[in-house]
């Protein structure tokens, strides 16, 4: 099937250009909706082959429904999401299903998103078989060099999902994922529901795999010490938009945005006589079905001046790959 690529220059794998994806309430009679959640409000980044890009914020920021979003299992209200100059957003079911192979995801509940009728080398082989990536007569093998791959033994391979523990269903959902030889993985926070060993265990395995087979990852967490682990680049999301987007190590020694900050305040601190260099986060974030006006934040933020109540400050970028939405990041910011 042919698709209409556009020039990206071919610097990345995938541009998400002022995504947005809202969720109509109180819908009546004549199908009229009252209102809408902005869960995904004018978000943009870019994302490199090879690498990593984490996506960090409190809970009901919008993270997981960007991941969604972009692999389409979410319409996108607006925007555009290119992946290697094919406009995602754009695509009809038909024409998307081939290029479902290229965009996996790995999501948050592995009790949950394995099927509990099926047995383990069902649900690697399932869509392998959908895509005809090896003839019938090799799918066996092809699974048991998967499994391998992910640190499953073989004789898992006729057992069910109930059989086995949180660390072992996330392999098993990273093998069935990995099957399909995919060019980018969206990764929903696949290590928030397993024990602290075994997160480290699963991060390592994919950073292995990403070394092994060149994959690209969209990280979604809110463990900041995982993102900072993993990821190249780092966006924070606060109710549905990006306020900060920088490579990592930037955001984490020189964060500009009030939020970032708090939240690198939140980070648990183990010696106890420590001071923080940031304040913690203070309040409740606001519903998305009705944002403030002008900047998102605040209402949260020590630092609010008037302006902010009344613009919302503009995307820009302050440092080179350093963007920050903050009226006190002005043109000084870059010094």
């Amino acid at each position: 099937m042919k698709y209409k690529r556009e020039q990206t220059g071919g610097e990345y794998l995938l541009q998400v250009e002022h995504l947005k994806k809202y969720f109509p309430i109180n819908v009546n009679m004549f199908g009229r909706a009252a209102g809408y959640v902005k869960a995904v409000d004018d978000v943009s980044f870019r994302v490199r082959p090879g690498t990593t890009v984490g996506i960090v914020g409190e809970s009901g920021c919008g993270k997981s429904t960007m991941g969604r979003t972009i692999l389409r299992l979410y319409d996108p209200t607006e925007g555009r999401v290119l992946f290697d100059g094919i406009d995602l957003a754009r695509l009809r079911r038909g024409a998307l299903r081939p290029l479902r192979r290229d965009i996996q995801m790995i999501f948050q509940d592995p009790y949950s998103s394995l099927p509990p009728r099926m047995p383990v080398g069902e649900i690697i082989g399932e869509a392998v078989k959908v895509h005809r990536i090896v003839p019938r007569s090799e799918l066996r093998e092809y699974v048991l060099e998967v499994m391998k791959e992910c640190g499953l033994p073989a004789h898992y391979y006729e057992r069910y999902p109930h059989e086995f523990s949180g660390g072992q269903r996330q392999r098993i959902c990273i093998a069935r994922t990995l099957a399909l030889k995919p060019r980018l993985v969206i990764c929903d926070e696949p290590v928030s529901a397993l024990d602290v060993s075994i997160q480290a265990q699963i991060i390592n395995l994919l950073e292995d795999l990403q070394e092994k087979q060149s994959l690209t990852y969209i990280f979604i967490s809110h463990d900041l010490s995982v993102v900072r682990h993993i990821s190249d680049e780092v966006g924070v999301m606060y109710l549905g938009s990006l306020v900060e987007y920088s490579p990592v190590e930037d955001l984490f020694e020189h964060p500009l945005h009030p939020y970032t900050r708090a939240l690198l305040g939140a980070v648990p601190v183990p010696d106890p006589d420590a001071r923080r260099e940031h304040p913690a986060l203070t309040g409740d974030i606001p519903s998305p079905a009705n944002p403030p006006s002008g900047c998102k934040f605040h209402t949260r933020c020590e630092h609010c001046m008037e302006i902010c109540s009344k613009r919302a400050p503009e995307y820009r970028e302050v440092r080179p790959g350093h963007f920050v939405a903050c009226h006190l990041c002005g043109e000084d910011a870059a010094d």
